[in-house]
């Protein structure tokens, strides 16, 4: 039996531990993902999720065990360990109505925020492991790197339409950034930002303290709606949990926003319902940005490394939002940071 036919059984038997064989009447399981990082599955109202190859099963129970402390901020597990299927770990999970991408103005900033502020308040166990945001910043580069030695060069990847960035950006820049679609030349961009980044985002060297209980990998698609459909939104995604920065939770939407991908007024949306919670990651009532820059940037070559691996294995030109990014790499000189116009007093 393949990984995704025995998760499909997993799921399965925890969702009608008392069922037979041919007695399910709820219709086929859902694939929700699958990736070489994690395949999940649903069945009815469970979720079993694989996780990564080689994931350290004390360090997930650790994670696990968090949010099962943690009921009113992230989604509890159906079990307190993983179990091992194969040469994967999976977890259990009660399914929850995940935000709906086709219904942006619906976005639940302000929930997210304010689950992020509780969640950087809550005291961490003392064993828990770091947070693995630097770490995933790193195999994304990681990646990047491999896809340039090992993608061979073809024919020169057709041009795209330059498509400017909508919103000005809190990167400095004496001037525009030419149009750039070809993935190597801004993979060259994108290395020399991520060597400008201080070693601990780069996951050289421990975060800066103090440590607070972190998500890891905040972006809407990590929140559901538990019971679903109408239940309160919780955080879900336990894999990346841990100690570490407070500020790289918000960094993936700070990011968005000085590309000029998130509108500023959902970005404002976001940091206020946040300072108002009382999140520990941004001062109340002075310049965020001294302590989200880093991680926005890192957040920011993270994203377009990706985006170039991914142009690289396709032979394509970037798109308009992959340029975006890789303008803000560019933008990344040693220059004073400039706060962004329209940007909240």
């Amino acid at each position: 039996m393949n990984l995704l036919a025995a998760l499909t059984a997993k799921a399965r038997a925890a969702a009608h531990p008392r069922a037979g064989e041919g007695t399910c009447e709820c219709g086929a399981p859902d694939l929700l993902a699958d990736r070489p990082d994690a395949t999940v599955v649903r069945h009815a109202g469970t979720v079993a999720k694989a996780h990564a190859p080689g994931t350290d099963s004390a360090e997930l129970s650790l994670r696990l065990a968090t949010a099962a402390h943690c009921p009113d901020i992230l989604l509890a597990p159906l079990g307190p360990v993983p179990v091992p299927l194969h040469d994967r770990l999976v977890s259990l999970w009660p399914y929850g109505a995940p935000v709906d991408p086709d219904d942006p103005d619906a976005a639940p900033w302000e929930a997210v925020a304010t689950l992020l502020a509780r969640l950087h308040d809550t005291t961490p166990p003392a064993t828990l492991p770091p947070m693995r945001g630097p770490a995933k910043s790193a195999q994304a580069i990681a990646r990047l790197r491999t896809a340039l030695r090992t993608t061979p060069e073809t024919a020169p990847v057709p041009k795209a339409s330059p498509h400017p960035a909508p919103h000005p950006v809190p990167y400095a820049s004496p001037s525009p950034i030419p149009p750039l679609t070809e993935p190597r030349a801004a993979a060259r961009i994108v290395l020399r930002a991520w060597g400008g980044l201080p070693a601990w985002a780069r996951a050289e060297e421990a975060m800066p303290g103090p440590a607070l209980l972190c998500h890891g990998d905040l972006h809407l698609g990590q929140l559901v709606r538990h019971p679903a459909p109408g239940g309160p939104w919780r955080l879900i995604d336990v894999d990346d949990l841990g100690v570490g920065v407070p500020a790289w939770d918000l960094a993936r939407p700070a990011a968005w926003y000085a590309c000029g991908l998130l509108p500023p007024d959902e970005w404002t949306r976001f940091l206020s319902a946040y300072q108002r919670a009382g999140g520990p990651a941004v001062p109340p009532d002075a310049d965020p940005w001294a302590a989200l820059d880093v991680p926005a940037r890192a957040l920011t070559v993270q994203t377009a490394a990706l985006a170039i691996t991914k142009a690289l294995a396709a032979h394509r030109p970037l798109d308009e939002v992959e340029q975006a990014l890789i303008e803000a790499c560019a933008r990344m000189t040693s220059a004073p940071r400039q706060l962004p116009r329209g940007f909240p007093d």
